[in-house]
């Protein structure tokens, strides 16, 4: 699975880039025939302390799983997120 990070309008160090492709890499655990995987970071316009977004984009055969969450850090965001597109697979994989 190829896993590309975007990080919108700042740099994210190497450690979240990490955790991130950690936590995306388990995905495959529940469906191996996952293609690719784009996550996008960016800082939410409001000043309330959960402004951190991370939205993740699952490339699987036929179709696009997207799951984008809010939080107070990156590292929350990308774990509920990754929580949600864990769902969809399971949901997707009982249909097929």
């Amino acid at each position: 699975m190829e896993i590309q990070v975007h990080a919108i309008h700042f740099t994210a160090d190497a450690k979240l880039v990490d955790f991130i492709k950690e936590k995306v890499t388990k995905l495959e655990l529940f469906f191996e025939n996952i293609t690719a995987c784009e996550v996008y970071l960016r800082l939410g316009k409001s000043d309330d302390k959960e402004n951190k977004i991370s939205e993740i984009k699952l490339l699987i055969p036929g179709k696009t799983l997207i799951a984008k969450k809010q939080c107070k850090s990156f590292e929350e965001a990308t774990d509920q997120a990754t929580e949600a597109l864990r769902k969809q697979v399971h949901k997707h994989k009982e249909k097929a």
